[in-house]
């Protein structure tokens, strides 16, 4: 991922979070907020995900940083179990549809 769209992610989680100001520090830790959540959903997914064009991959990106931000992070697996565990089934069907097709060409 560049970083323009780590950027554009921070942003569009800023907008979410209804942050109005601007401040360096506040945009480090969204930041640092949105790495982590790519390296969580990425691993769930258990590939890594196109954030800017998967539009549920980048709500559960969205939802994952309003959670840490707001210190509430436990609640975010309780919460978001069924959309994770679709998150994970999709991608795990994507990947052995893509080993079918190597293995009958």
């Amino acid at each position: 991922m560049t970083e323009q769209e780590l950027q554009t992610l921070r942003d569009k989680l800023k907008s979410r979070l209804d942050i109005t100001w601007d401040d360096a520090g506040t945009d480090n830790d969204l930041l640092d907020i949105i790495k982590s959540g790519i390296a969580y959903l990425d691993e769930i997914a258990g590939t890594n995900l196109n954030y800017i064009e998967d539009l549920k991959a980048k709500q559960l990106l969205l939802d994952y940083g309003r959670y840490v931000y707001n210190n509430v992070f436990e609640l975010f697996e309780i919460n978001f179990n069924h959309e994770l565990l679709k998150l994970s089934i999709r991608e795990g069907v994507v990947a052995y549809e893509a080993s079918t097709d190597e293995t009958t060409s």
